[in-house]
C-alpha cells in the first residue's frame, strides 16, 4: 500500500499526474490514457471525431490485452486513479470509482447484488486480489487488505482485510497506512 501520509491524497480533487505515462511502455497507464482519450472524444461530434474514437477503441483494447484487465470504455473513474499492476483488474461498468484511488492487480469491482453496484469513493485503496461486491459504499480514505471479500459499507479511514472483510483497524486522518 502506498506509504504517503493518507490525508495528504485528496479525496476531492484529481491529480492528474498519477495517470500521465512516464515512459514509452507503460501498460497501466496507456489503457487508462486511451478511456479517457475516448470518453473525451465520444462527447464530440462530426467525422474526425468518430475516426478518433475508433483508434482510441483500437488502443483500448491493444492495452486491455496487454495488461490483462477488464476497464470498460463507458465506465465512471475518477481522475487520477493508480493501477501499478493492472494484470487481472475487473470494472462493472455500473460501478463509481472516485479520484485518486489506487488498485492493484487480480481486483475486482462489480456484480449486482444488495440492490446495486459498488461505488467507491475517493482515495480508497484497494489490495492484490481484492473482491468488491454489491451495492456497497467504500468512503474515503479507506483500505482494503490483499484477497478481502468486501460485502458491506466501509467508512471513512478504515482498514478491513478478509473473507468476508471485517474491520481490523481505524486510522486517524493524519496516520500513515503502515503506522501503529
Amino acid at each position: 500500500m502506498d506509504t504517503q501520509i493518507h490525508s495528504a491524497i485528496s479525496a476531492t480533487l484529481p491529480d492528474w499526474a498519477r495517470e500521465t505515462p512516464v515512459r514509452f511502455w507503460d501498460p497501466g497507464r496507456k489503457l487508462l490514457k486511451s478511456l479517457r482519450d475516448y470518453q473525451k472524444w465520444r462527447q464530440r461530434k462530426g467525422f474526425a471525431a468518430l475516426i478518433i474514437q475508433k483508434l482510441c477503441v483500437f488502443r483500448h483494447r491493444f492495452w486491455s490485452v496487454v495488461t490483462g484487465a477488464d476497464i470498460p470504455l463507458n465506465c465512471q473513474i475518477g481522475g487520477g486513479l493508480r493501477i501499478p499492476h493492472p494484470n487481472g483488474i475487473v470494472i462493472h461498468p455500473a460501478a463509481i470509482i472516485g479520484v485518486n484511488c489506487l488498485i492493484h492487480q487480480q481486483v475486482t469491482i462489480g456484480t449486482k447484488m444488495n440492490g446495486g453496484y459498488p461505488v467507491i469513493k475517493g482515495h480508497v485503496d484497494m489490495g492484490a486480489g481484492a473482491k468488491i461486491l454489491g451495492g456497497i459504499t467504500l468512503h474515503e480514505h479507506c483500505l482494503v487488505g490483499a484477497n478481502a471479500v468486501v460485502t458491506k459499507d466501509v467508512n471513512s479511514y478504515e482498514v478491513v482485510a478478509g473473507i468476508p472483510a471485517k474491520v481490523v483497524k481505524k486510522l486517524s486522518a493524519n496516520q500513515s497506512p503502515g503506522e501503529e
